[in-house]
């Protein structure tokens, strides 16, 4: 069976795909962070009211996982992880800032 919008039942369509992977309490935050500049997790803790390392752990894994970021190793010392928007995760931000403009 066909929808008016010409996807078969059961398919999900590439905005609503787009707003689950960025859906959750922290990771809406975690993008809009990230288009600002690399992110660190002990930063992150600090910064982020309210959230704690399992959560926010689980967030930027699934963003990693969804190709929203990438995750780079530091071997400065101290060594230490960044997370930075990803190719596909780049290419999210005007969609993204469309979304926060019809918001306000």
């Amino acid at each position: 069976m066909t929808t008016k919008n010409g996807t078969t039942a059961g398919e999900i369509c590439p905005a609503e795909q787009l707003l689950k992977q960025l859906s959750g309490k922290w990771k809406p935050q975690l993008f809009r962070l990230a288009m600002e500049g690399p992110l660190r997790f002990n930063t992150l803790l600090r910064e982020m009211e309210g959230v704690n390392k399992q959560s926010l752990s689980t967030a930027l894994h699934e963003l990693e996982e969804q190709g929203l970021l990438d995750k780079a190793v530091i071997r400065e010392k101290p060594l230490h992880i960044e997370y930075r928007l990803s190719e596909k995760g780049t290419g999210l931000v005007p969609i993204f800032l469309q979304l926060e403009n019809m918001l306000t």
